[in-house]
């Protein structure tokens, strides 16, 4: 339990002030809009959750005592002592997860149980130790930077991480027994000492903390604040929950009796006002360790480190940036959105306004943007396009960046999620529509449980992450490839499987005078495709008449498609320009506005000139919007 007398941080506090009554009101006032806003799960759901985690407890320590009759089947202690242990990360573990949250875990395991048996008994464990029915989209992820089998049980989402501690024989029969000792990084690779590092960072950051009740409270706030403004995901280049979680810790070491309210009044002023890159930490940094080779932030070292622009450090050895992904334009958007906070909040402390002005949705679509590029992945099944949609995902910030240096371009915002969508055609022809954006093929919600929805706001899936630097996926050496205009990198025929083929039954002499099964035209065999599609956002520089981004798109397709994920048979990518006007649908929700397409106003022209005389070029220069040239 943390202690509110104890100094914490790397600085003193800015105020120990005990709040007042109006505050302790406007505290009250924000709980019970939060509740209302439904960021608090039901105790049965609750209950529920915590029935799931024993669940898994039982199936991991099975799985180790199978692991190791496998390992030595004759060493019958080491089968009796054999056991695992399933630890939370994330929200679960801050305690602030919501409904439909899912639960990051940690699965921790003695040295002898290797990551191959972890794939190979655990998810047929699962299935056979749980209730019937109860896992569903089992999906093992061997080749992830982070081993990860995710799944559902019982309708709850699961992200199972595994970590073996080299250090130790057997694991302790302790149930308290924590992973807060750094010794037991020793012998671990970069992969394995993350694993545990996220639970090691969660438990860290509640310990840093004056008062966890109103930490967890302001972290609820930020939370939603940060998802409703669009402006919460890692893999994007926003920060992520832990980001977020460390930046309002940050607050509480400088306002150690303050109210949640207060908390959340002081993180935007001070955050609007951080000396970035001046990092956040919540304690000092430990160097000079010897136990594991992964390498401490260190900007004075390490000139990676030095590019980050707005570091927020993990407190736990060894400590890396949580914010790497952090770009130009990402930065600018939390910096104009910080500033709309201080705005709001200042007047709800003062009773002008409800809290609930604060959590108002973003206007990306609505208001944000003339001028889009949507990135398409597709693919021929589900399983492909999860695998080729989570690495396309993990390379849009590639993309950003590099539309950030065109010389055109004031900002260049990517949207924190992708919209997954279903689309049933029958020739390869509507096969390539549907690549370049075509919607008309697209299968309603209401047709098929498994069509594409926007992802979750709470959590942007990452299915697919590759290992570089700093946990960020590595760019592949980019081919000299230049492709004719409007070129799409098509879905190839998959052949039907035999049990596919239609069968005509034999007709029966007696029933000549019926109709027979061969006289009824067979329905055409329907093709189904999978697209997730992620928008940028483009703000011009004034003056811009034309922008070409030819260049930055064929680089950005040639590295997507000559990594070894991609399957030129099963997938495809492609990347379209689109206005304001002509965004889909189902990017809107119920009461929005969509743009829609500006009404061109004739001017009347000076008397005696003619139509394409100087002045009805200078209008039309002055009216006509800018040339996008991205199709290749």
């Amino acid at each position: 339990m943390s202690n509110p007398e104890q100094t914490l941080g790397v600085t003193p506090p800015i105020s120990t002030a005990l709040p007042t009554d109006a505050e302790k009101r406007q505290t009250e006032a924000l709980l019970k809009e939060l509740r209302a806003q439904g960021t608090f799960e039901s105790q049965a759901e609750t209950d529920k959750r915590w029935a799931v985690l024993a669940d898994l407890q039982r199936i991991t320590d099975e799985f180790v005592k199978r692991a190791a009759q496998e390992k030595e089947p004759h060493n019958s202690i080491l089968i009796r002592d054999a056991r695992g242990r399933v630890f939370t990360y994330g929200s679960f573990r801050l305690g602030v997860y919501g409904p439909g949250s899912d639960i990051d875990t940690l699965v921790v395991v003695p040295k002898y149980v290797t990551v191959k048996q972890y794939f190979d008994i655990f998810p047929n464990l699962l299935v056979e130790m749980a209730p019937p029915g109860a896992i569903t989209d089992l999906t093992p992820v061997p080749e992830a930077f982070v081993p990860i089998i995710k799944f559902e049980y019982s309708g709850i989402s699961i992200d199972l991480i595994f970590c073996s501690i080299q250090s130790l024989r057997q694991l302790p029969d302790d149930k308290d027994w924590n992973l807060n000792s750094n010794n037991l990084l020793r012998g671990l690779s970069e992969n394995e000492v993350r694993s545990l590092n996220g639970t090691r960072v969660t438990d860290e950051i509640l310990a840093l903390v004056p008062e966890e009740k109103t930490f967890k409270l302001a972290l609820r706030a930020i939370k939603l604040w940060a998802q409703r403004r669009a402006i919460y995901a890692n893999i994007m280049g926003y920060p992520g929950g832990v980001a977020w979680a460390m930046l309002v810790a940050r607050v509480c070491q400088l306002y150690p009796k303050a109210t949640s309210a207060v908390i959340v009044r002081k993180f935007f002023t001070i955050m609007l006002n951080w000396p970035w890159p001046l990092p956040v930490l919540l304690k000092n940094i430990e160097y000079n360790q010897s136990i594991t080779r992964v390498a401490v932030w260190n900007p004075k070292i390490y000139p990676s480190d030095r590019n980050h622009k707005m570091p927020i450090i993990t407190p736990s050895y060894p400590s890396m940036c949580a914010t790497h992904n952090v770009g130009r334009s990402s930065m600018a958007v939390i910096q104009q959105e910080l500033e709309r906070g201080v705005q709001i909040s200042e007047e709800i402390m003062l009773g002008k306004r409800p809290w609930k002005d604060l959590f108002e949705k973003h206007t990306f679509f609505t208001n944000g943007f003339k001028f889009y590029l949507t990135v398409i992945s597709s693919g021929r099944t589900k399983e492909a396009q999860n695998t080729w949609s989570g690495f396309v995902e993990s390379r849009v910030r590639v993309l950003v960046q590099k539309l950030e240096l065109h010389p055109s371009i004031a900002l260049a915002r990517p949207f924190n999620k992708g919209y997954d969508r279903v689309h049933r055609c029958k020739t390869d022809a509507q096969v390539e529509e549907i690549q370049t954006g075509n919607l008309t093929y697209m299968v309603k919600p209401t047709d098929t449980a498994a069509n594409g929805n926007v992802k979750s706001e709470s959590k942007v899936e990452v299915k697919a992450e590759i290992k570089t630097e700093d946990g960020v996926a590595p760019e592949p050496a980019v081919p000299l490839v230049k492709e004719e205009p409007n070129d799409v990198v098509h879905l190839g025929t998959v052949p039907l499987k035999p049990e596919d083929i239609a069968v005509k039954p034999e007709a029966n002499d007696d029933d000549a005078d019926k109709v027979k099964l061969e006289d009824i035209p067979e329905k055409e065999p329907e093709i189904e495709i999978y697209t997730t599609n992620h928008y940028i956002g483009l703000q011009l520089v004034e003056g811009a008449k034309s922008l070409d981004l030819s260049r930055e798109v064929d680089d950005f397709k040639a590295m997507c498609t000559s990594n070894d994920i991609f399957k030129a048979e099963l997938m495809g990518l492609t990347i379209q320009h689109v206005r304001n006007f002509d965004l889909p649908d189902d990017v809107f929700e119920p009461g929005e506005t969509k743009p829609v397409r500006p009404i061109k106003k004739k001017k009347r022209m000076a008397e005696g000139e003619h139509a394409n005389g100087p002045m009805a070029k200078r209008q039309q220069m002055a009216t006509a919007p800018p040339t996008i040239k991205s199709e290749h």
